[in-house]
């Protein structure tokens, strides 16, 4: 055996658990496992198989390292590509493995990244985040970011986490200039991918709730490393980040870092484990993170005892020790094998940690493994146990001795052995009796693992002594040792048992001698002494040994003799009985073959009878249905098989037995059967690649040997047959069968099967195998390039067995020639190479062809694939081009260039004009570097409008241009005031401020907003503003300054400001809040006692800035504490001075006193109680007094306490005199307070004496009681010395009533109580008790005890009686409580208390609860209070409410319980809101601001969503309260929505209908006029919203179809309005309400035919905010109309008189029958650049009902009229929309309308001022718009030279005007005819009319037409005058065909009006 320390067994990397490797690499992997002396390495899969070579794919050094090599996608197999290994080592020690090694190639995969373009506010912060494939994650990461091409480096404002986002902080309005790229690193490939380039949208800050951009989720990391918990979020004001740990704050640890990226952990430790939150909070709403931190510790492992050497049959214990987190499974391994419980092995514990091995034998020696695994992680370790034989040995003894009685002794015996051995003792073969007093044993194990046993003997007697023996055994054996001790006495032998021996064996025979000294020990047979022959051996300590026992000789009487003294003896007989055992003649089976006879017999030859034989085969009986017969007589059996057969063979026992022994003799049974072919091989195919088998089975016995062989495929038969090598890639199956675990192309061939047993001849058969190759790639790039527009060629070699079909893909998608003519595919097979060469042709090659190839070779037996990165080069997109900032002369540009032609960018040009020339005259900057993206463009001309454009240049050619820029100047700061601020005081901390907007003329573009400041003017003030921002919202503002101080004067100044700046101040104006009570009461309060009656309360003044107000005066409150605890009546001085003298106090008594001041608003807060006592002074007369004879010489004096004692009573006084006495003065007897009865004595007998009594104080003598007369007497008539009255008590007491008497002879009591006028007697039990002395005791009283009773004392000579009125204090009564007021957060409560039970109020006590709790909340209230307000409640809520009062007795009856309801109610929608903000063809903005709160906040909304038919609902929760995506949806799909929204009162649910798009323009064309259904209310309609620009709209009213309007219009336009802000696209849906709807002036006589009130117009409304003045309309109507009648307009002007700030609207009206009034409104902005179109920073239009759609649109009718296509129009609204760079020029489009072959559409509005209508007929015509165009104003008329405006159509203007004319005269139109003025002329000559008004105010006004007016025509008819200043070089203008106009044009001309607009209509 090998000592276990010389050989051990290791590991090197035990931690090694995965290998991730590229396909194109490959990868080598050293064993992690040794041992020492060399230890055999070996691999294995993890399923247990072991590692086979195959040849470049897979090998195993003799080192032991396991090497993959880089392979093809086509020689991918999972089973060696992406499984799991082991190896192990193996020596003498052992065989331990390694944890499982999940070993995986990665191949190279085509993928993209990309980054989405992000929103943030100024000042905010951005996260951009890279979006890599989730196929690819795992092994893609981002090594960096770029900005406009440029790497950023962490730091200032740019960060880079952990997790490769990309975060901005304290975002910039320039930060919208850039494109922002993240470049990613395939770990494995190292290929690097750079993104699209993603853009972010700055926008202004707007007042929000918090939003996370990126947020944490739970995960586990391990101990000692470092986390990031990512948490940022947006909002604004900007919110606080405050992280939480399970609840608390962070503790304060430097390995917490918090930074902008969030909240990095370093060093980690187990208690970091826990809940984290990241609380994101501001002024508006907060939002939380929450995620769980699981802090793992690496598993350790440690197995005990690490080595053991051990002997067998022990039991052994491995303790496996599991260290780290928990949730661990164990498993447990012995020589790599994994040990399975049997009845040697059991494995216990929780975790399985324990291993016990039971009667271990040698085969369980080895290297026994635990293995803890928890989610992927292993740790291990292992310890080596060696068993040996470990039978026991006597290491140490004792000796024989002589010892005399009462001498103790010891014995002790040693032994050795493993396991270590139990020690026994016994005496002459008998067990060592334990006797504790005298005989005791003991047994211990020393650390080298003897054990050690002792007997100990204290005091020996006779029977102690003998032969002792120590055994020692172990589940390995025993061993003996044995020695004599004498104890000195009378030698005797102990009685022996007879004896049983077996012949043939040794016997022992014990003469067991006691007592010492003896002189001899002999053995004797029949007479002889022994031995008398060789077998015989007699030890010296008396022991007969019988060697070889024979029957005959040595049975018989043996008698052992002991000399004790010379010629005496003593003797014992035992007998022996001998007993023969079997013995059994040796036989053998003979040589025999299947079907034979066979006939053995098994014959005992000697031995005692009866003698028993029975057979057994392989262990087991021997059936009968077995074939085998057995003849057994008296000594001998037969075995007979009349036919072998091979399940004959086997091991046969013959077993004899008696009652001697049992013996046995087993011999073998061989059949043989020659070799024979169970299946025969058969030629096969093989597959390259993957597992074969050569089937060959054979059968025979001895089992037959099987060879293969294998002859190389040549011409015709095999040539040379090798035997094949069996290695692990081929082995010979149990069955017989060859196993090819790989098969590769040499293994084709021929092969040969052999079998031979020994038994005749060898078989053997030959089969072919052919291997057949899967398809596979051979030849193709990795990467290509393509110039754009050229040919390219792709080629790709495959080969394998034919045929062979070659596929190309482009991405995920199979190329077809056939369907796409651009792509060619040409196959042409190479016969002699077995390979198939495949080109893929583009013709030519696009820009989308920059992707992944593949071409995929396939066969009947595989399939292999090629990837080609093809890169097509181009001439880059033009850069996007962008303002950065513009000032008066010069302009600052940036740009970015999107994509590069995927070649890199060279250089840049820069060209700019001025916007009216042509681009010959322009002005260019050349050979930019391209590494700039900015330029600064200077020497420009003020308030200029320019266009820009850029080129960008690489090495393949130039770019087109860029999209063309127009830029103006920014606006100025406003130079007037605010108007008329007027401040008036609201509460006493709040100021309500009003104001008018500053001067029109003042404001230098629109005001955005005001600043107000405040200051206080008090003293002491600092006199710095305090200011505050408010939006604008109109042209009369107010604000509310809250929480200022308490009655303080305040000046306020107000500034407006627009988008450059604030202006002027108005001047200040001042305003004192209002007064407020005082907040802390007078200030040291003290109360002096000046005498018994008075007292002086002193106080100071309240600090002066608590006052709040003009201190009124102070009020003193005071109230006296009675003795009992009962309270006087509460009083109030009020005075104006600092002190008050209190008069008319109670003496002797204390006082509760509070000092409050007082405010015109009223009572402040009191000061605390102050307590004070009142002076002592003299006592009252006693109350009562009583004098009765108690003897002939005494009498007995008894009184009452004075009922105003005025201070502490010290004694009384009393006073005796006899009248007839003669002695002036009367006696005086002194009495103890305590006692309120005297008795005085040595009077005389029948002699009357007066008494009387005082009470004395520290004062003095109080006044004197009356006096009563008594005489003294022998025999006296009963009186009583007790007094009534009434007594006092609370109940549940003890009462006791005194009822003293005295009388001759002695009086007995009787105790009465009044019932209704009766006295009944009082009946005693154990509540009423009277005493000995008369006294009534009551205990435990209630409210029933009150009442009056009566004593009465009675003698002989006569009685007295005494009442007592009982009065029992109890609880107070319910008060009965009401609800006074509610609010949303509060109720407030009334009541009015009920009896006070005798004691008067203390408090009371409030108690509340939540309706449908039982957690009571209480309150506790004064008692002077009548009302108390519940705060803090929460809103919409029922509350449960009771009230108590409490007196000095304790709490009364609690009220009625009485519930009450705070103010509010659970959410519901605002029908008048769109359920949907927006809806495209795969998302729907959902427009939470339509939910009502209905007075409390919502705290969050579930979203139920699922396209219609089907049953799975998709939930969304949010606490959003603006809007919420729905994303991913289907096309043109309805949906089915319900939505819940939550508050404190409750849900509140909405329902509806949605449909998503099929595209979006004709869903706005077709679906603006039509609902979409809603569910829940049956007539509600649901309109979508869209983004739209200009140009888009324009096309879309191009692409009109054409839909059947049923109902023909009659009336005015009404129901929903779409309306369009510019610059920001907004589209809002109206329905207007009831008054607000457009009504007909019925009593303007221009109008023969009023609408028809069954009908409605649904109409589309686009307007965008002008700057107009608001006092009227831009155009006074009354002066333009035709026939109009001013006067009788005015008669019907509309309701409201609200000029809105709009200037114009565009109207798309379908009139359809009506329906309920409803309004859906919604308000959202989109940001960026659209077509070309720089949009900056918008006017944050507000989406309300639009008072110019239908009361002020025709402020802006027509004043010339000219018709123009949908792209003439869409061009010149692209450049008028710009708000942002075309300060001066407004564009408004008012009125479309929209019309087909079966309807007419109208429109109409009512001006405030003018209240005029207009109306248009196009009987024919598809559609008519009216626009505006508003040209600058005269002063600013250079700066506005450059406004586009359409080009009219000559045409249709002709048309329109024909159509006009012939219909003028008509009072009813036809069907598609709406009804015009019968007295006037038609519209369009009206409108031809305005135009031409208004182009000569416009003429007039300047030198020259510009910005987009018509010049003036100088009245020459046709407008042939002005052929040259048409409307953008036009062609005709409508002037042209009308002449009725001139003459209001000359007269418009001549009135000089002031508007500055002109109006086009558009047909």
């Amino acid at each position: 055996l090998h000592d276990v320390v010389s050989t051990r067994l290791y590991f090197v990397n035990a931690s090694l658990q995965r290998v991730t490797f590229s396909s194109s690499v490959g990868v080598s992997l050293p064993c992690p496992a040794g041992g020492a002396p060399h230890a055999v390495l070996r691999w294995y899969l993890a399923a247990g198989d072991d590692i086979y070579d195959v040849p470049h794919i897979r090998h195993v050094h003799a080192n032991g390292t396991l090497q993959l090599y880089p392979f093809s996608p086509s020689a991918y197999n999972s089973i060696i590509h992406d499984n799991e290994y082991f190896c192990t080592a193996e020596n003498q020690a052992g065989k331990i493995r390694s944890p499982s090694i999940h070993i995986k190639a990665v191949f190279r995969e085509p993928y993209t990244v990309r980054v989405a373009d992000q929103r943030s506010m100024r000042g905010n912060v951005a996260v951009f985040k890279c979006l890599i494939p989730s196929a690819v994650q795992e092994y893609v990461s981002v090594v960096s970011w770029e900005k406009d091409t440029v790497s950023i480096v962490p730091g200032n404002r740019f960060f880079l986490t952990s997790f490769g986002a990309l975060y901005i902080s304290e975002v910039q309005k320039e930060d919208a200039l850039s494109t922002y790229r993240c470049i990613t690193k395939h770990k494995y490939s190292g290929e690097t991918r750079q993104s699209n380039g993603a853009r972010l949208s700055v926008m202004d800050p707007t007042e929000s709730t918090p939003s996370v951009l990126d947020s944490f989720q739970s995960g586990e990391v391990q101990i000692g490393h470092s986390v990031e918990l990512p948490c940022i979020a947006s909002g604004y004001p900007n919110p606080t980040i405050r992280w939480l740990k399970d609840g608390r704050p962070l503790p304060a640890d430097s390995r917490w870092t918090r930074r902008i990226t969030g909240l990095t952990i370093s060093d980690l430790r187990l208690e970091d484990s826990g809940n984290y939150i990241c609380e994101v909070t501001n002024s508006f709403g907060s939002k939380e993170v929450t995620g769980h931190l699981n802090v793992i510790e690496p598993l350790r492992v440690t197995l005990s005892p690490k080595n053991l050497k051990t002997g067998i049959s022990s039991t052994v214990i491995l303790s496996c020790a599991v260290q780290g987190s928990p949730h661990f499974t164990v498993s447990w391994y012995r020589n790599t094998e994994p040990v399975l419980p049997d009845q040697h092995f059991s494995i216990q514990g929780a975790h399985n940690e324990t291993l016990f091995i039971s009667a271990a034998q040698k085969r369980h020696s080895g290297a026994y493994q635990c293995f803890a695994t928890r989610k992927g992680q292993t740790a291990q370790d292992f310890s080596i146990i060696l068993l040996e034989d470990g039978t026991p040995r006597i290491v140490a003894s004792f000796s024989e001795r002589v010892v005399v009685p009462g001498e103790p002794f010891s014995l002790m015996c040693a032994a050795k052995g493993a396991p270590p051995p139990t020690i026994t003792w016994t005496l002459d073969d008998e067990p060592v009796a334990r006797d504790l007093s005298r005989v005791r044993a003991s047994q211990y194990t020393l650390s080298d693992g003897s054990t050690v046993s002792h007997v100990n003997v204290s005091s020996p007697q006779i029977r102690d002594g003998g032969v002792y023996r120590c055994a020692a055994r172990n589940s390995a054996g025993s061993a003996e040792y044995q020695a004599r001790i004498n104890v000195r006495g009378p030698p005797r032998i102990r009685p022996m048992k007879n004896i049983t021996a077996v012949a043939g064996r040794n016997t022992f025979i014990n003469c067991r001698v006691i007592g010492y000294p003896y002189y001899s020990i002999n053995w004797y047979k029949e007479g002889l002494l022994l031995p008398d022959n060789h077998r015989q051996v007699v030890y010296e300590n008396g022991t007969l040994k019988l060697s070889d026992v024979q029957k005959g000789m040595d049975e018989g009487a043996y008698v052992c003799s002991v000399l004790i003294q010379p010629q005496l003896f003593i003797t014992q007989t035992v007998y022996v009985t001998v007993k023969v055992p079997p013995l059994i003649q040796p036989f053998d089976f003979p040589p025999t073959s299947i079907g034979k006879l066979m006939y053995i017999a098994c014959v005992v030859s000697s031995g005692d009878m009866p003698i028993r034989i029975t057979w057994r085969k392989d262990g087991q009986e021997i059936v009968p249905s077995s074939g085998i017969t057995i003849d057994t007589k008296e000594f001998m059996s037969s075995l007979q098989i009349s036919k072998v057969s091979l399940k004959h063979n086997g091991n046969y026992t013959c077993i004899a037995s008696n009652d001697a022994a049992t013996v046995s003799t087993e011999r073998q049974l061989t059949v043989t059967v020659p070799p024979r072919f169970v299946v025969q091989p058969n030629n096969q195919d093989g597959i390259y690649g993957k597992a074969g088998i050569l089937n060959c089975s054979v059968d025979g016995y001895p089992p037959p040997k099987v060879m293969w062989k294998h002859a190389k495929a040549g011409i015709g038969n095999p040539q040379q047959y090798h035997p094949v090598p069996l290695t692990g890639r081929i082995q010979i199956m149990n069955n017989g069968s060859l196993l090819i675990r790989h098969v590769l192309e040499e293994d084709r061939g021929f092969y040969l099967c052999q079998a031979s047993n020994g038994v005749g001849s060898d078989i053997s058969k030959s089969m072919v195998l052919t291997v057949k190759i899967p398809a596979m790639i051979t030849s193709h790039p990795n990467t290509t390039m393509a110039k754009k527009g050229h040919v390219k060629e792709l080629n790709c070699t495959a080969r394998g067995e034919w045929p062979i079909i070659i596929r190309w893909e482009r991405g995920d998608t199979v190329i077809d020639p056939d369907r796409n003519p651009r792509y060619s595919i040409t196959t042409s097979p190479n016969e002699k190479t077995d390979e198939v060469l495949s080109t893929l042709k583009l013709k030519p090659a696009e820009r989308e062809d920059s992707v992944f190839f593949s071409c995929h070779a396939i066969n009947s037996y595989g399939e292999g694939r090629g990837l080609i990165q093809l890169t097509v080069q181009e001439p880059p997109d033009p850069p996007e081009l962008e303002v950065r900032e513009v000032k008066d002369r010069s302009m600052n540009l940036r740009w970015t260039q999107r994509f590069d032609g995927n070649s890199v960018i060279t250089s840049y040009d820069i060209e700019y004009k001025n916007k009216t020339d042509s681009w010959e005259l322009k002005h260019a900057t050349r050979n930019i570097s391209p590494t700039n993206n900015q330029a600064n463009i200077v020497d420009l001309h003020p308030a200029s409008v320019y266009s820009i454009r850029m080129y960008s240049y690489n090495a393949i050619g130039k770019s087109e241009a860029s999209k063309e820029l127009t830029i103006s100047t920014e606006e100025a700061q406003p130079d007037g005031p605010p108007m008329d601020v007027i401040l008036q005081p609201v509460t006493s901390q709040s100021i309500r401020v009003t104001w008018k907007a500053p001067r029109k003329e003042l404001q230098n573009g629109v005001i955005r907003g005001y600043q107000i400041g405040y200051r206080e003017n008090g003293p002491g003030s600092n006199g710095q503003y305090s200011i505050v921002e408010m939006k604008a919202t109109g042209d009369s503002e107010v604000y509310t300054l809250d929480n200022l101080k308490k009655f303080a004067q305040y000046g306020v100044v107000v500034q407006a400001f627009n988008r450059a700046g604030t202006g002027p101040s108005s001047s200040e104006i001042n305003a004192t809040t209002l007064e407020d009570v005082p907040s802390q009461p007078p200030q040291n309060v003290r109360a002096i006692s000046v005498t018994s009656d008075e007292a002086v309360i002193t106080w100071a003044e309240p600090p002066r800035m608590t006052l709040h107000g003009v201190l009124k005066g102070y009020r003193v409150v005071f109230w006296a504490v009675f003795p009992d605890g009962e309270w006087g009546e509460m009083q109030n001085i009020t005075t104006t001075k600092e002190q008050v003298e209190l008069r008319g106090l109670e003496k002797f008594t204390n006082y509760s006193i509070q000092v409050l001041a007082y405010t015109q608003a009223g009572d402040g807060v009191r000061s605390n109680v102050l307590y004070i006592q009142t002076r002592e002074d003299y006592p009252g007369p006693p109350a009562g007094i009583k004098a009765v004879p108690s003897s002939a010489s005494s009498v007995v004096v008894s009184w009452l306490p004075p009922h105003k004692p005025n201070g502490i009573i010290r004694k009384y006084t009393i006073y005796c005199s006899s009248p007839g006495s003669g002695q002036p003065l009367p006696s005086e007897y002194e009495a103890n307070p305590e006692l309120l009865f005297y008795r005085i004595t040595h009077l005389n007998h029948r002699q009357q004496y007066l008494i009387w009594a005082a009470a004395v104080t520290t004062a003095g003598r109080g006044n004197f009681s009356d006096k009563v007369t008594v005489e003294p007497a022998a025999k006296a008539p009963a009186k009583i010395l007790s007094f009534g009255g009434t007594v006092t008590t609370p109940w549940m007491k003890e009462v006791r009533l005194p009822c003293s008497s005295v009388g001759e002879p002695t009086p007995t009591i009787k105790w009465t109580k009044d019932s209704e006028d009766t006295a009944i007697p009082l009946s005693l039990d154990g509540q009423r008790l009277i005493l000995a002395n008369g006294t009534l005791v009551l205990r435990s009283v209630k409210a029933e005890d009150s009442g009056y009773y009566t004593c009465t004392a009675t003698n002989t000579l006569g009685f007295d009686t005494i009442i007592v009125n009982l009065l029992v204090q109890v609880p107070p009564d319910q008060p009965r409580l009401t609800v006074s007021t509610t609010s949303t957060s509060s109720i407030t409560l009334a009541w009015i208390p009920g009896d006070n039970g005798g004691s008067s109020i203390r408090g009371f006590v409030l108690q509340y609860s939540v309706d449908n709790t039982e957690e009571w909340k209480d309150v506790f209230i004064s008692s002077s209070e009548r009302s108390f307000k519940l705060d803090n409640l929460r809103c919409g809520t029922w509350y449960k409410v009771k009230l108590a009062a409490k007196n000095s007795v304790g709490a009364g009856r609690i009220s009625e319980i009485i519930e009450a309801k705070t103010h509010g109610r659970e959410p519901q929608f605002n029908k008048d809101q769109p359920v949907f903000t927006h809806i495209n063809s795969s998302h729907a903005r959902l427009n939470l601001q339509g939910w009502a709160s209905g007075g409390c906040p919502i705290s969050a909304v579930t979203l139920e969503f699922r396209p219609k038919g089907t049953w799975t609902w998709q939930n969304v929760r949010t606490n959003a309260t603006t809007d919420v995506f729905l994303a991913e949806l289907r096309e043109a799909t309805w949906y089915e929505l319900k939505m819940k929204a939550c508050n404190s009162a409750g849900c509140g649910n909405q329902s509806s209908q949605f449909k998503m798009l099929l595209v979006w323009y004709s869903i706005l064309i077709n679906g603006i006029v039509y609902c979409f259904n809603i569910v829940m209310k049956e007539n509600n309609c649901l309109y979508p919203l869209f983004s739209l620009d200009a140009k888009s709209l324009a096309e879309m009213l191009i692409s009109k179809n054409n839909r059947s309007f049923d109902t023909p219009v009659k009336g005015p336009p009404q129901g929903p309005r779409l309306h369009i802000d510019i610059p920001r696209v907004q589209l809002l849906i109206e329905d207007k309400e009831g008054e607000d709807k457009a009504t007909i002036p019925v009593t303007d006589t221009e109008f023969n035919q009023t609408g028809n009130p069954q009908s409605f117009c649904t109409g589309v409304s686009v307007h965008h905010p002008a700057l107009i003045q608001n006092t009227g309309p831009l155009i006074d109507m009354s002066d333009i109309r035709p026939g109009t009648n001013p006067v009788s307009r005015k008669s019907v002007k509309s309701a409201h008189s609200i000029r809105n700030r709009y200037s114009s609207q565009w109207t798309l009206t379908k009139c359809q029958a009506s329906t309920p009034a409803r309004t859906l409104t919604s308000d959202w902005r989109t940001v960026g650049s659209q077509h070309g179109i720089t949009v900056t920073e918008s006017d944050s239009y507000s989406a309300s009902l639009s008072q110019d759609t239908d009361k002020g649109r025709n402020s802006m009718v027509s004043t010339e009229s000219a018709s123009s296509t949908y792209e003439e129009l869409a061009r010149a609204y692209e450049h008028a929309k710009l708000e942002e760079h075309l300060q001066h020029a407004k564009f408004e489009i008012t009125e479309c309308f929209i019309s087909d072959s079966s309807s007419d559409q109208m429109t109409t509005g009512t001006n405030d001022n003018a209240d005029s209508m207009t109306s248009m007929s196009t009987p024919s015509e598809p559609g008519i718009c009216r626009f505006t165009a508003s040209p600058p104003k005269p002063q600013d008329y250079d700066r506005g030279k450059n406004v586009a405006v359409p080009i009219p159509h000559r045409a249709k203007s002709e048309w329109l005007l024909q159509r006009a004319s012939a219909s003028s005269s008509s009072s009813t139109l036809p069907q598609r005819t709406l009804t015009m003025p019968g007295s006037s002329a038609s519209v369009a000559q009206s409108a031809a009319a305005a135009a031409a008004a208004t182009a000569a105010a416009a003429g007039a006004s300047s030198s020259s037409g510009g910005g987009g007016a018509v010049g003036a025509t100088g009245g020459t008819p046709g407008g042939a005058s002005s052929s040259s200043s048409k409307m953008g070089g036009s062609r005709d203008s409508l002037l042209e065909s009308s002449s009725s106009g001139l003459g209001r044009l000359q007269k418009q001309r001549d009135g000089g009006a002031g508007a500055y607009s002109k109006s086009y209509t558009l047909v």
